[in-house]
Order: structure tokens, then C-alpha cells, then sequence
């Protein structure tokens, strides 16, 4: 199986303009997540732009990029796109542009449970909440899972409601995706679907279409730049940590 990652990035943001291109100690957001990236197991590795100034950034630092349309929905059309062009690969993982903290070996365990299960359709990441304030945040999306670790579904309420049990664990979805190049494609063409509107998360079209999807538990936080007080925050935890590309 051939596995090419695919980072959608876009200039526009209504929360923050130039998103990619902010400045992380001397290097440019969507250099720091390229770089950490590259260093997974895919095969390959391209940023899909609408704008040419992240283009050319991507290239200036020796990345691979590719320029799609301006009139894309979302990342996962953005996707979609990519792999109309590049279709000599069998999953594409989706990874976000705004995370600059991503870890190879995230990456790694997507490709992993695509190679253990050829099955697959797609798989994402969770990781466990232990802050109250973090859980009742509806900016965290939840993810709840049945015993077989495929999601039932995602949230940005609470869930599940503790009504009898305190002793519940509580899950952060991670928003990486993995899946089957094909089934990218089918997806991008699905209509809104009524779950997906109301909580404004499109991994639910999928559940919703009844397709399954594989939630592996991650050890890693990351910390999605959508603020500038993001930002500042992922700066302070390079320093603190005194990480480098």
C-alpha cells in the first residue's frame, strides 16, 4: 500500500488571516507541520493551496505543493481534488495545517491500522481528556467509541452525560484523517448531511451515510492554532520544551 499525507491550506481565516504563513521561532507554521510530518512513514508529502504566497513558501523551503481551486467547501474537497491528480496512492492521511505539534508517530499509527486491516474505509485519533473545563468546551469535539473502537459518534457537547456514572472517560478527537483514496472522493460528493450541519462536524456525513470509522487512542495533545492566543501558546510550549525542526 502506498500512503501520501496531504496538508490543505488556505490564506483566508476568519480567526486569524494568514494562518499558514504566522511565524513560529524563525520558521513559518506550515513549515513546521511539513517538516514534522516528513518525518513519518508516508510515502509522500504535498501541501494543496488556493493562494500562491503559501506555494511558494512551501516551496522555499524544499516542500512539495499543489494548487487547487479557490472554491472548495473544506479541506476534505480541497483533498479530493489531490487525489483526482495524484492517484497512484491507496490512503491519503489528511493532515491539518494548523497544527504545528504534530508527531510522526501519529501519523504512523494511521498507516499501521491500514496495513493490519485492508478493510478500512478510514481512521482517526483520540485522546483522553482530563481537564473538566476542556470536556464542556464545545471548541473540543468529543468522540465517543463502541468496544471495537469504531466511532458512535462526535461531539461538541458533553459526551457521554454523566447522569449515573462520574467515573466516565472523556476523549478529544484529533482531527487527522486517514482514509482509502476512493473513498475521499465518494465522500467529497456526499450531500450535507442533518448531524453534520447542526454540530458543524463533517466526519459525522460519514456516520450518518453508514460508513464506519476507526478512532486510535494517541498519547499526544496537540495544541490546533486557530487564535492568536493559540499561536502564542504553541510558542511558549516550543520554548518550554525547546523542540526544533
Amino acid at each position: 500500500m502506498k500512503f501520501l499525507g496531504i496538508i490543505p491550506a488556505r490564506y483566508s481565516s476568519t480567526r486569524l488571516e494568514a494562518k499558514p504563513l504566522k511565524k513560529i521561532h524563525g520558521h513559518t507554521m506550515i513549515e513546521w507541520v511539513y517538516k514534522r510530518a516528513k518525518k513519518s512513514e508516508l510515502h509522500d508529502l504535498v501541501v494543496a493551496t488556493d493562494d500562491k504566497r503559501i506555494y511558494d513558501e512551501v516551496i522555499s523551503f524544499g516542500g512539495k505543493a499543489i494548487m487547487t481551486s479557490e472554491t472548495h467547501p473544506n479541506g476534505t474537497s480541497r483533498i479530493a481534488e489531490v487525489c483526482e491528480k495524484m492517484n497512484d496512492y491507496d490512503v491519503i492521511i489528511n493532515i491539518q495545517g494548523d497544527e504545528p505539534l504534530i508527531e510522526a508517530d501519529m501519523i504512523n499509527s494511521l498507516i499501521n491500522t491500514f496495513k493490519e486491516n485492508k478493510d478500512l474505509v478510514m481512521a482517526t485519533l483520540k485522546h483522553k481528556l482530563n481537564s473538566k473545563e476542556e470536556i464542556e468546551n464545545p471548541n473540543s469535539v468529543k468522540v465517543i467509541c463502541d468496544k471495537n473502537n469504531y466511532a458512535i459518534y462526535f461531539s461538541r457537547s458533553v459526551i457521554p452525560y454523566p447522569r449515573k456514572n462520574e467515573n466516565i472517560s472523556y476523549y478529544k478527537h484529533i482531527g487527522i484523517y486517514a482514509y482509502k483514496r476512493d473513498f475521499v472522493i465518494e465522500y467529497s460528493k456526499m450531500p450535507s448531511s442533518p448531524l453534520e450541519e447542526a454540530e458543524s462536524l463533517e466526519q459525522l456525513r460519514v456516520l450518518e451515510n453508514g460508513y464506519k470509522i476507526k478512532v486510535l487512542e494517541t498519547s499526544h495533545s496537540l495544541i490546533g492554532v486557530d487564535t492568536e492566543q493559540n499561536l502564542q501558546d504553541v510558542i511558549a510550549y516550543i520554548e518550554k520544551n525547546k523542540i526544533t525542526l
